[in-house]
């Protein structure tokens, strides 16, 4: 039987479902823009939940840095082709409170950004700096900072998370934290995973069960730390009722990916887009880009057939290499889709540095393309490649975000500046 071709005529298209696609997307139904999405998934699924602004400095030799406006400011003399550096702190700040805004009508509550980054529990149990974290994960560093009597509960046959490590790793900072291993009410032993675990919290009765239980081996803590498992829809709720039933704070730790946070997202995302209008093709390669005069044209396909965009404007925001927005080979990297210049060291020998760990991080990681000041991608000479076209997130070049834990903080401002040019691109002042 003959697939009929679907044909989709957006304002918007955007290419990529990671943080940057996503932010790009909210930020276009906050502005009326028709937008479509597509592209494979991003690493949303992949991330912890916490949101990094900007944790260290290349200047500083990549020490932790507490106040990330100070550093992008560093950023602006040190590193001016960093995306972070050519943009401007109050969008910096608008961008981030407009998407922690959109998050919190969708469901999933942040807390609010401030002048300073926060302290942060990983699964390996030491303390990162971040800029924002969801508001189920807060109660966790304000019970660092207090050196509080705290006990992180886990999970027998839980994979991906020890309270043991974690206790143990931050005994000489946290003399009061303790942990306590107990099995999970109702869940057959074995290999079990967060997301079972998040699924099984959004049932009342199981989290009076699990209520019982922690209380039996809390003793007089203050605070109770657990694994990021507090449901996938309605995470608040199970806080609170968790909260209520034990008499005390309780916070999640991020466990190592995938995680449950960032699962959250990624479900909230593709439930709420079409709900607010956003045409959804997710999981789904684009396979090809016509860069016309007036119209860009993108072909991809799914389960159900062909699909054909007509688009006005399009967002890369592609990422690198795990989610195929930069590919490397043995005579360099490229970018696949479209075949935009990609900023690179100029040999193989000098993509890594002698030891992994080095603090300037890796040539390979500041790899990318190139933008113009409106986020426009750039040719071999330096000429805008498209007026239609604009890039946002980690597939721009000047930045290492691993090192630089900015990765959040470049996804956000730069889809808010893309989205910006489109805009103006799409509804030009009139003259």
């Amino acid at each position: 039987m003959k697939q009929t071709t679907r044909c989709i005529d957006t304002d918007l298209t955007v290419i990529g479902s990671g943080l940057a696609g996503v932010a790009a997307s909210s930020f276009a139904l906050g502005r009326n823009i028709k937008t479509t999405q597509a592209g494979n998934t991003g690493a949303l699924a992949y991330t912890t939940g916490y949101f990094d602004l900007l944790g260290s400095l290349r200047a500083y030799g990549g020490k932790s840095i507490s106040d990330p406006w100070e550093g992008i400011r560093t950023l602006r003399k040190t590193e001016p082709l960093h995306p972070l550096a050519r943009i401007a702190e109050d969008d910096i700040r608008a961008s981030f409170e407009e998407f922690i805004t959109f998050l919190a009508d969708c469901g999933i509550i942040y807390g609010k950004p401030g002048d300073s980054n926060l302290d942060a529990l990983t699964p390996a149990g030491t303390i990162k700096k971040t800029f924002s974290v969801p508001a189920t994960m807060q109660a966790g560093g304000d019970a660092y900072s207090r050196k509080a009597k705290c006990i992180i509960i886990d999970f027998r046959g839980l994979k991906g998370f020890s309270g043991r490590l974690i206790a143990a790793n931050l005994q000489s900072h946290w003399p009061q934290l303790r942990t306590e291993r107990i099995s999970f009410p109702d869940i057959e032993q074995g290999e079990i995973y967060p997301e079972v675990l998040a699924r099984a919290l959004e049932v009342p009765d199981n989290r009076a069960k699990l209520a019982a239980a922690v209380k039996a081996v809390a003793a007089d803590a203050e605070a109770v730390g657990m694994p990021a498992i507090f449901g996938i829809h309605e995470p608040d709720k199970v806080m609170a009722d968790l909260q209520d039933r034990l008499g005390m704070p309780v916070f999640e730790i991020p466990t190592i990916p995938p995680s449950v946070p960032g699962i959250r997202l990624r479900e909230l995302f593709e439930q709420v887009f079409p709900q607010r209008g956003l045409t959804l093709i997710p999981q789904q390669k684009v396979l090809s880009v016509d860069l016309q005069e007036k119209i860009i044209t993108l072909d991809l396909k799914d389960n159900y057939g062909p699909i054909h965009i007509n688009s006005r404007t399009v967002i890369l925001a592609t990422g690198r290499f795990i989610s195929g927005g930069l590919e490397a080979h043995m005579e360099g990297i490229t970018e696949p889709l479209l075949g935009l210049p990609v900023t690179q060291p100029a040999s193989r020998d000098l993509w890594y540095e002698q030891h992994y760990m080095d603090k300037g991080g890796h040539e390979i990681h500041r790899t990318g393309i190139e933008v113009d000041e409106q986020f426009r991608p750039l040719d071999q000479e330096g000429k805008v490649v498209h007026q239609g076209l604009f890039g946002a997130g980690i597939l721009l070049a000047h930045q290492d975000w691993i090192r630089g834990r900015c990765g959040a903080g470049i996804a956000v401002a730069t889809a808010y500046k893309a989205v910006q040019a489109a805009q103006s691109f799409l509804q030009p002042p009139e003259a």
